[in-house]
């Protein structure tokens, strides 16, 4: 049996997925509540992966230990890092690393202790065709939404980057903080707070696993959006329509 987990990281996303799922019923297990359900004919479990590495990876590990699923896909906002990367822009992951992660000189900087591991790679089965439903979305989203909710971006300019993307249990809001992780970490595109630590679970129990993030900031003093807003605009429906897409083409 295959199942998959569509793990969202805000309420107004998961609302989005739950929307387009039919026959949807809720488990709560460890404070969490877990949405089975199918959509396209995937037999799918919907959650909120919660806020910080722990809580994302307690939502992963639950998934995978009592629901049985064997894929894993995460959808998001995040702060922008490399300076192509725009706010309304999307970046599909290729690896994760903690950013926050030194356990040196025992270890080498950023490295899990006793794995050998700085970067986590994604699924590249997982990863392409999530790269595929991203550009496709990316169209249906200009076509669909109405342009009151672009919120003064230019969406029809939006880009799809591939590439690393960082998490660690801070939230980066400062320019001097943005600043030093591009400097440590140069191809870094994007930050936040949940998805290196899932993809360690998912490593662990040799679960495939891939990500996308809308950019909703650029990590920085500026405060280029209003937050809610494009949460509920621009990223519930860049989530909804990549998962459409998605799942629509992926193989059972």
């Amino acid at each position: 049996m295959s199942r998959l987990a569509l793990v969202s990281a805000m309420h107004e996303e998961l609302a989005a997925v739950l929307a387009r799922m039919p026959d949807e019923h809720k488990t709560v297990v460890a404070g969490r509540e877990f949405w089975v359900g199918h959509w396209h004919g995937h037999e799918v479990v919907a959650v909120l992966s919660r806020i910080g590495k722990v809580a994302a990876a307690t939502t992963t590990a639950v998934l995978i230990e009592r629901f049985g699923v064997n894929r894993v896909v995460f959808t998001g906002v995040a702060g922008g890092l490399a300076p192509q990367v725009n706010v309304g822009d999307v970046v599909v992951a290729h690896e994760f690393m903690q950013h926050d992660m030194d356990a040196s000189p025992l270890f080498a900087r950023h490295e899990v202790p006793l794995t050998g591991v700085t970067r986590f790679a994604a699924d590249a089965t997982l990863r392409d065709a999530l790269l595929e439903a991203a550009l496709l979305a990316l169209k249906d989203v200009v076509r669909s939404l109405p342009r009151q909710d672009w919120l003064k971006l230019d969406l029809a300019q939006a880009r799809v980057h591939q590439g690393l993307v960082i998490s660690g249990d801070r939230f980066i809001s400062q320019s001097a903080d943005s600043a030093e992780l591009q400097r440590r970490l140069p191809d870094a595109l994007a930050v936040e707070m949940e998805c290196a630590a899932m993809a360690q679970v998912c490593h662990d129990y040799g679960i495939p696993m891939a990500a996308v993030r809308t950019i909703s900031d650029r990590a920085d003093d500026a405060a280029h959006v209003d937050f809610p807003q494009f949460i509920q605009s621009i990223a519930s429906s860049y989530s909804a329509s990549v998962l459409d897409r998605l799942l629509q083409h992926l193989p059972s």
